[in-house]
C-alpha cells in the first residue's frame, strides 16, 4: 500500500466513529481557533482531574467545522492528551498530535496545527475559568449571534 492510500485509509478509519466528539459540559477549559485560509474551525473542551496529587486532563472533546483530516487529528490528539498534565500536553506539536495518522501530506500540515492551536488556546491562563461558569458558547452559538451582514446590489447602469 502506498503512503497516500495508507494515509487515506487511516484517515477513513478516524473519521468513520471520531472519538471525543462534541461539547463538554462542565469543561474546565476551552479553547477556539480559526484558519482564514482554509476556513476551517475548531473549538476544544478539556476537563481536569486529580491524579498521584497532580492535576491531568481526564477528558478532552471537540467541535469542528473543517475537512476529515482534521476531524481525524482532532479525534486522535483528544485521546493523546488524556492523562497528561497541562504542561505535558502544550509541549506536543501538531506532528505529535497527528502521529498515529502518520505522516500528514504537506497541504494538510494545517489541519495538525489548527488542533494544536486550540489546545494552546484552551490551555492558556486566561480561557481557563476559575469554576465551570461563564464558558465560551457553541460554534453554532457562536455563528446565531452573528448578525447577518446585508449586501445591496445596484443594478448596473
Amino acid at each position: 500500500m502506498s503512503a497516500p492510500e495508507d494515509f487515506s485509509r487511516r484517515i477513513e478509519e478516524a473519521i468513520k466513529s471520531p472519538k471525543n466528539l462534541g461539547e463538554l459540559e462542565g469543561a474546565d477549559a476551552v479553547g477556539t481557533v480559526g484558519n482564514a485560509d482554509c476556513g476551517d474551525m475548531l473549538r476544544m473542551w478539556i476537563k481536569f482531574k486529580q491524579e498521584n496529587g497532580k492535576r491531568v486532563i481526564d477528558r478532552a472533546t471537540f467541535q469542528t467545522f473543517g475537512c476529515e483530516t482534521a476531524i481525524a487529528v482532532a479525534s486522535v490528539a483528544t485521546e493523546l492528551i488524556a492523562g497528561k498534565t497541562a504542561e505535558e500536553a502544550l509541549a506536543m506539536g501538531g506532528s505529535e498530535l497527528s502521529a498515529p495518522l502518520g505522516p500528514l501530506p504537506p497541504v494538510k500540515i494545517h489541519c495538525a496545527q489548527l488542533v494544536e492551536g486550540a489546545l494552546r488556546s484552551a490551555l492558556s491562563p486566561e480561557n481557563i475559568p476559575p469554576s465551570n461558569q461563564a464558558l465560551a458558547p457553541t460554534l453554532l452559538q457562536q455563528f446565531q449571534e452573528q448578525s447577518p451582514k446585508k449586501i445591496i446590489l445596484e443594478p448596473s447602469k
